[in-house]
């Protein structure tokens, strides 16, 4: 059996893959409505979380023009104490673990002291470490079947399978990074749940 076709097709498929994340990080940069994409799909997030159970949440910090989960998160946040119900909600921001090459969380709230990880992305700094049963995840790109497409490092997918229990896993995008053609991986989990700006991509119906 001839090994290095299989190798030149993984390269191929690897390099088309770039592509694709090159060409959807600068469509995403160059969007004229950006803001206002991002106002709907605030709205969207906080009607999608009314009714939800969680009390610990787990998200983002926006980089590379994604959509910014936290206005949101922080309204959710407020909404619990004007309920005044008995458990404090909770949203926390990850922290990477350089070793393992997975994500924990810490808690965050508007103010707390931050400081920049490995990658220049700001982290909580001394904020107590947090389990999110519902985790807001980031798309770069996505497809129909809840399939994300993130920036090729792996941290997601391996904090995910290394959590116990497994978060309810929700991803977030605008409609631009919707790929009509995309074909999963063997190791692609898909997410619980998709939405953008035009409302909830999935699950479907």
């Amino acid at each position: 059996m001839d090994k290095s076709n299989g190798a030149d097709t993984s390269a191929t498929a690897n390099f088309l893959k770039t592509q694709l994340r090159n060409a959807l990080v600068e469509q995403r940069l160059a969007m004229p409505d950006r803001l206002a994409r991002a106002d709907l799909l605030q709205r969207v997030m906080r009607i999608w979380l009314v009714g939800r159970p969680d009390t610990v949440i787990g998200a983002y910090w926006p980089i590379k023009g994604e959509f910014d989960p936290l206005p949101a998160l922080h309204r959710w946040k407020e909404d619990g104490e004007l309920l005044d119900e008995p458990q404090r909600r909770r949203i926390g921001l990850p922290v990477v673990d350089r070793v393992h090459k997975t994500l924990t969380f810490h808690a965050w709230y508007p103010g707390c002291p931050m400081e920049n990880d490995a990658y220049d992305i700001p982290k909580p700094k001394d904020t107590e470490l947090i389990v999110p049963t519902l985790l807001f995840v980031p798309c770069l790109g996505y497809s129909a079947g809840g399939y994300r497409l993130g920036y090729g490092g792996g941290f997601y997918d391996r904090t995910l399978a290394a959590l116990e229990p497994r978060p309810f896993t929700v991803g977030l995008g605008f409609t631009n990074g919707f790929i009509e053609s995309f074909e999963p991986e063997a190791h692609d989990v898909p997410l619980d749940a998709i939405l953008n700006d035009n409302g909830v991509v999935w699950p479907i119906g």
